[in-house]
């Protein structure tokens, strides 16, 4: 369990969370796209469409891009390597899972039927602050589709945001959708999170809290931290519950890429890359874009929201 000195904590809008010791992200401070490392691109393309209900934006013999019905913002990218190596049953270390916020409960409902209709199994759990539904692609990576409660019903317990790991009632999901039907990812659907499986969790802290300047918002959970930006319960999870798995190769199925949106007006990725710096991390910059590698082979791309928005 991570020790949490009360000296850190701060008001983070839920009366949570504990605040990096220097370099804070924004309050504003969101997720943007996330890129895969997948073996059959016309096999995930499928998934991702037909499954998760994603669009496709474009596509090449080796890339495709995809997001929501009625916008072209990137939500995944798809990048084939022929012969990529999926995913074992104990998992590797890397991407864990990544999440997709649906902007309300309705639209939860919707694809919890769309997923009974086309007989697609799933994973199910209530975590107090949302209600999640998950998955594994062709490949075995792990996604989650969720949807937030309003924060006026998050609570909170010694400066922790009150998280758990319950059943989910799906009849009450389903019936909040009103009979409407599944008709593809909703606009407004955002990345919301991310979860990696990491070796341990105070070099993760290290590297995730102390320097790239998450708040803590969960610590007490076995084996695991959560981190956020603006009082969010999290925007990054990271654990050690794969901590014997390898780590990533450049021939396996795996997340190669998250990004950060950083607001442009807060200083910008280049504050946080500047911290990343100070704090020993190689750091690259990439055009108007940071990239950094955390310590088990992750890339995290920082870019400033203003340009973020436009692609």
């Amino acid at each position: 369990m991570t020790d949490c000195s009360r000296a850190g904590q701060v008001d983070t809008g839920a009366g949570a969370g504990i605040a990096p010791p220097g370099y804070r992200l924004p309050a504003a401070t969101r997720l943007g796209g996330i890129r895969l490392q997948v073996a059959d691109l016309s096999r995930s393309l499928a998934y991702y469409v037909e499954v998760l209900g994603l669009r496709a934006l474009s596509r090449t013999e080796t890339v495709a891009t995809l997001g929501t019905t009625g916008d072209d913002a990137v939500l995944v990218t798809l990048q084939q390597r022929a012969g990529a190596v999926p995913v074992p049953h104990h998992g590797r270390l890397g991407l864990y899972h990544y999440a997709i916020l649906l902007p309300d409960r309705a639209a939860l409902g919707r694809f919890v039927a769309h997923l009974a209709e086309i007989g697609v199994r799933a994973g199910a759990s209530d975590h107090a602050v949302s209600e999640a539904l998950y998955l594994r692609d062709p490949d075995g990576l792990g996604i989650e589709v969720y949807a937030d409660r309003p924060r006026s019903a998050w609570s909170v317990t010694d400066h922790q945001i009150d998280m758990e790991t319950a059943p989910l009632d799906l009849a009450s999901v389903i019936a909040a959708a009103n009979g409407e039907r599944w008709t593809g990812m909703p606009r407004g659907a955002v990345i919301g999170h991310v979860h990696l499986h990491v070796a341990d969790i105070e070099t993760a802290s290290a590297f995730f809290h102390e320097r790239l300047g998450l708040d803590k918002m969960v610590w007490s959970y076995p084996g695991a931290l959560f981190l956020g930006a603006g009082g969010y319960h999290h925007h990054l999870g990271v654990n050690s519950w794969a901590t014997n798995a390898p780590r990533p190769t450049d021939g396996d199925a795996r997340l190669l890429e998250w990004e950060v949106l950083v607001p442009a007006a807060s200083g910008g990725a280049a504050g946080a890359a500047a911290s990343l710096r100070h704090g020993g991390y190689r750091v690259e910059q990439s055009g108007d874009d940071w990239l950094a590698t955390d310590p088990w082979g992750t890339t995290l791309r920082l870019r400033n929201a203003s340009h973020a928005a436009t692609r």
